[in-house]
């Protein structure tokens, strides 16, 4: 009986790019009594992993907090494992608003103490006595009453790329960090305020809300199913969006967008842009805002220290990081003194740009693609990406598609190739090929063939 994964990140990927098929990346959540929280994972993962569900789950005795990727054609068998549990019959389901069949390469279900870090303590309040949930179009109107104190509970990192227009957003690093900073910021308007609060798919404001009633705040409200379902509601209804930006998740994108705006800038130049990036010193892991010029020239890096740490071999690495806490456990949350465009705390509504449109995913997944290798190495001074074939050919004048968690998705037209180490037009497998390429690819990389 399989309770865990047998594949590591890489090998899912290789599996998900040759199915080719669509998966959809969603979030859900349950407040519930679980009795036996180790025998209700275990029996998740079982059903699960039969359906090639992947993510990350936190059970606990108080309930379930989930973020998904599941195979598209496998939504309804999903949602048969959810509604074999009385207190999941009907649950919303918040379908990510943009797409990526890697957004989760593995399925991680973990019993916790609470599904959501908050640091209180639910004997002492009633966790049942919540605000009031309100739909995309009701939250709107409220945020023009001009009693309203609207209050984002994510952290700085979320809000620094999204957030909705006139909001308190607290300079905080832990969700638990700003319940006492609002409770303090905001004693004097207990009575006569409208408390509204909103968070990236609503856990988060479903204990927040039952807390600050019960610190005496009259009226407290909720964005029901978060920033998520408000994005999905303002599609449909085609109402205005008074959230500005993007939206930060917890996978592999790092974030959907919202609405065309950039609000952010690239932490290390100051250009405006809102892409994350975790720094490749695997010492550091470092989450912050990177412009792909940056990119470019830092490697993916925070820093000029972190990039020469990466250029040295493997085992002096390693050593340096001896007697530290390695760096891809800790998710450090993007204060830095080397970052000097970082901001957090009180956020401006201004967009400093817009945003170039991207393929919406109905379109890519029409593109046919073949696997043909995978990276083995990049030389970074010469800006060359070596590839091994390891089935069917390649051609000079084939277009490629080069993939990875990290790389994304790069699309190139081969116009010059060396095949083991001469000039040729024709490739077969077992040969190693070198090729220019403008940009930095990973070992995770696979290399694609597009057919059509």
């Amino acid at each position: 009986m399989q309770l865990y994964n047998t594949l590591s990140a890489e090998e899912r990927a290789e599996l998900i790019d040759q199915a080719g098929k669509q998966r959809l990346t969603l979030s859900f959540y349950a407040y519930a009594k679980i009795e036996d929280p180790k025998k209700f994972r275990d029996d998740l993962f079982i059903e699960w992993n039969k359906l090639d569900a992947l993510g990350r789950t936190y059970v606990a005795k108080e309930g379930i907090n989930a973020q998904m990727s599941i195979p598209a054609e496998n939504m309804e068998a999903f949602r048969d494992t959810l509604e074999a549990y009385d207190f999941m019959r009907g649950i919303r389901l918040n379908v990510a608003v943009e797409q990526d069949d890697h957004s989760f390469l593995k399925l991680t279900i973990k019993v916790r103490d609470k599904i959501v870090a908050d640091g209180l303590n639910d004997e002492t309040f009633d966790v049942t006595n919540i605000g009031v949930h309100l739909k995309a179009n009701e939250f709107n109107q409220i945020l023009e009453d001009p009693n309203t104190i609207v209050v984002d509970f994510r952290n700085h990192y979320e809000s620094e790329i999204g957030h909705f227009k006139g909001a308190i957003t607290p300079d905080v690093e832990t969700f638990r960090e700003s319940l006492p900073i609002i409770n303090e910021q905001l004693k004097d308007f207990k009575e006569d305020k409208n408390l509204v609060m909103y968070c990236t798919g609503g856990i988060r404001c479903e204990k927040a809300s039952a807390y600050f009633k019960h610190q005496g705040f009259k009226n407290v409200f909720q964005l029901e199913g978060g920033i998520i379902n408000y994005a999905k509601q303002i599609k449909e209804e085609n109402i205005e969006s008074k959230f500005i930006g993007k939206n930060f998740v917890f996978d592999h994108r790092l974030g959907e967008r919202i609405t065309d705006d950039i609000v952010s800038q690239c932490h290390q130049c100051g250009k405006p842009c809102d892409n994350h990036t975790n720094c490749l010193n695997d010492g550091c892991h470092l989450l912050f805002i990177q412009c792909d010029d940056c990119k470019a020239a830092m490697e993916n890096c925070c820093s000029t220290e972190c990039l020469e740490i990466t250029h040295l071999p493997l085992a002096e690495q390693v050593k340096l990081r001896r007697g530290k806490q390695v760096g891809n456990k800790v998710f450090r949350k993007g204060k830095s003194d080397k970052l000097l465009f970082k901001h957090s705390g009180e956020l401006g509504d201004k967009s400093l740009a817009t945003a170039k449109k991207t393929t919406d995913i109905r379109q890519k997944i029409k593109i046919k693609k073949v696997l043909i290798g995978k990276a083995e190495h990049y030389y970074v001074k010469a800006e060359v990406g070596l590839f091994i074939i390891e089935n069917n050919e390649l051609n000079v004048g084939d277009k490629i598609l080069i993939s990875g968690p990290t790389t994304g998705n790069e699309e190139i037209l081969i116009e010059k190739m060396f095949v083991n180490g001469k000039e040729s037009n024709h490739a077969t497998i077992g040969d190693k090929v070198t090729m220019h390429l403008p940009f930095r690819i990973r070992l995770s990389d696979k290399l694609f063939k597009i057919i059509a």
